[in-house]
């Protein structure tokens, strides 16, 4: 779209997506991703189910009936990933299964405009939405992990975190990273290998936060009920134990180490305790159970 044309005559439209929306959303996804080396587009089969899961955090702007800009979300229970994780974990490898209607967090995964509508405040239009939809469902944080795809251009003179610092201070324009800062995200971490063939970014992330004011913090029961249950499976190797005592302690072990992963339950092997029989090798099987 020529500048001289932008804000004459146009129908600007912001709205969910529909699975009719596609293929105008393919076109725009492939020129938003053009400057992005080895990126590719969604396909029809996971837009799709990002709509029927949670049509609602799907949300984009059509400028005179084409897609000029798009942002997926998820609700997540941020507690299960916390800070250290990768954009395939938080998105279930791409099968949106960690979205949780229960859960605290907005997460943002994906976010484009159109190179022909930059400049237009669409970004921003999409940005304030997401926030309604964040206070709407008494989320306490919109949290997305963003690309810095200037930084292959300082990495051989400045580390990721004095990159930030430079973005912050507007010493340095990272499209991506000073747009966040604008609409009042704020860095949580810096990731490593969040996004694998990011180039650009040199697989280096910003984890950035905007934190809800409104959120309601809602008390939660012991006897209320979980919609995810996380399970602790030990791998136990067979040795033999000299007492009682020896095997209690390896599984006091096991299930320290997966308390600290908060897990609902453990599950040790089967017959984990058939080496207390090593004591009763001399008699029969009969006798030796007894």
């Amino acid at each position: 779209m020529d500048n001289e044309n932008k804000g004459e005559d146009l129908k600007i439209e912001l709205r969910t997506l529909t699975k009719d929306d596609y293929l105008g959303l393919k076109s725009s996804m492939i020129e938003a991703y053009s400057e992005w080396e080895g990126a590719s587009v969604w396909g029809e089969k996971h837009i799709n189910k990002l709509i029927e899961i949670f049509p609602e955090g799907q949300i984009c702007l059509v400028v005179n009936d084409a897609i000029a800009g798009c942002a997926l979300s998820l609700i997540v229970d941020y507690e299960l990933f916390g800070d250290n994780h990768t954009y395939a974990q938080i998105t279930g490898n791409y099968s949106f299964s960690t979205h949780n209607e229960e859960g605290d967090v907005l997460y943002g995964i994906d976010f484009f405009v159109h190179p022909d509508f930059r400049g237009m405040r669409i970004g921003r239009r999409l940005y304030d939405a997401r926030k309604e939809i964040c206070e709407r469902h008494n989320l306490r944080a919109i949290i997305a992990g963003g690309r810095i795809p200037e930084y292959k251009n300082y990495a051989t003179q400045l580390t990721p975190k004095e990159y930030l610092a430079k973005v912050k201070g507007k010493e340095i324009h990272d499209p991506t990273l000073s747009f966040q800062l604008a609409n009042d995200f704020h860095v949580r971490k810096i990731l490593k290998g969040y996004l694998p063939g990011d180039t650009q970014s040199l697989e280096y992330a910003s984890l950035l936060e905007w934190n809800n004011i409104y959120y309601n913090e809602q008390a939660k029961h012991i006897n209320s009920k979980k919609s995810i249950v996380r399970l602790g499976l030990v791998q136990w190797q067979m040795r033999p134990f000299p007492s009682l005592e020896s095997i209690v302690e390896q599984i006091e072990f096991f299930v320290d180490v997966i308390s600290d992963y908060q897990s609902d339950f453990v599950v040790f092997p089967e017959f984990f305790n058939a080496p207390l029989m090593s004591a009763y090798n001399h008699l029969g099987p009969a006798d030796a159970m007894r």
